[in-house]
């Protein structure tokens, strides 16, 4: 875990200073989406480092769990997906993230219109959280990044209501790769690609 949140909170200050482009987004969001992307605070979107977005349909009312929410910029997103009635978490390990997205929840809160804020922020590690009930719950390029995924995977099912789904946007390899790739670094120095794509249960 200290690589990773080392990369991520110390070693990133802004998306262009990612190492690699494996993690990166190369397809535009739709115009509804981008329309909602404007109300983000670019200091939030500037420290964004996902790989896709998660943005399922009919999430007003919903309670939605973020995992790996970074500054939080998916969290805001959503928050305006689901409206005053519903509500966003977001967990991160990486307390420095954490500190740019919970700067501005009253921000984002005004910004909406919404009487009181629908997003909260927890500092954690993926695969136990210490909260629960959940209608959606979604990743951007996160669970690659967990040393135990199949404990995520549990304990994203333990956090579900019943009939609850899961969407997540990530880097998998479907074959296997040559040793010198395996062992290029990633998230800094101290993570193998490996690391990041494997995924054993």
């Amino acid at each position: 875990h200290k690589s990773v949140s080392d990369y991520y909170g110390k070693s990133l200050k802004k998306t262009s200073d990612l190492s690699t482009n494996c993690c990166t987004t190369s397809s535009s969001p739709s115009p509804h989406i981008q329309k909602l992307l404007a109300n983000i605070l670019p200091s939030v979107c500037n420290k964004y480092y996902g790989c896709g977005l998660i943005a399922p349909a009919l999430l007003s009312g919903l309670r939605i769990l973020d995992l790996g929410c970074g500054s939080g910029r998916d969290c805001y997103l959503l928050a305006q997906l689901v409206g005053e009635t519903g509500s966003v978490v977001g967990v991160d390990m990486t307390e420095e993230q954490l500190k740019v997205a919970r700067e501005s929840v009253d921000w984002h809160r005004e910004t909406f219109g919404y009487e009181k804020a629908n997003t909260e922020f927890v500092c954690s590690y993926i695969e136990q959280f210490p909260i629960e009930s959940f209608d959606v719950v979604v990743s951007n390029c996160v669970v690659n990044l967990s040393p135990d995924k199949a404990a995520v995977l549990r304990e994203v099912y333990r956090v579900l209501k019943p009939g609850g789904e899961m969407y997540f946007s990530d880097i998998y390899s479907n074959k296997r790769m040559p040793k010198e790739l395996m062992e290029m670094r990633c998230c800094g120095e101290n993570v193998s690609l490996e690391h990041c794509i494997g995924m054993t249960f």
